[in-house]
């Protein structure tokens, strides 16, 4: 009889992504999400905290590095993986992870980037750097393509 192994998370991000370049050129990022769910026992109400550890590759861990910090809400999709190692002991563990083969940002940016965007918009033209141009409501930001949603 087959299996299925398939993990579906909603939950927020519990720091930036780690990012790590290997030497074949791919990339992995690493990231932590929190679930939480709220329940009454005996009248008293409780809320549990899971925290789980998710790897991205490639891709998704390009999405992770560019769109991703803390706090962020992501739906992510993947499978349980398994690694094995010896600790310092000689003693082998388990590490389990999920390995995301789906990742899709829920919510907006953060209240911080929306209010750092506004201040950079509400400066005189001559105040700001050179590189960063100036948005207004009829202007169309081509950058805007480059969103994966």
């Amino acid at each position: 009889m087959a299996g299925v192994n398939k993990v579906i998370l909603v939950g927020n991000l519990g720091a930036d992504p780690e990012i790590r370049h290997l030497e074949s050129g791919s990339k992995v990022a690493n990231i932590s999400i929190a679930t939480s769910e709220s329940y009454t026992k005996n009248g008293e109400r409780y809320e549990q905290t899971e925290w789980h550890r998710v790897e991205l590759w490639d891709r998704l861990a390009d999405l992770c590095e560019k769109y991703l910090t803390k706090g962020r809400t992501v739906y992510v999709e993947g499978k349980i993986r398994t690694s094995t190692y010896q600790d310092k002991d000689g003693v082998t563990r388990y590490d389990k992870r999920i390995r995301a083969t789906n990742l899709t940002f829920i919510g907006g940016r953060s209240d911080e980037e929306t209010m750092n965007e506004t201040k950079t918009q509400a400066r005189p033209a001559s105040e700001q750097s050179a590189g960063v141009a100036q948005s207004t409501p009829d202007s169309y930001d081509s950058d805007m393509d480059d969103l994966p949603f």
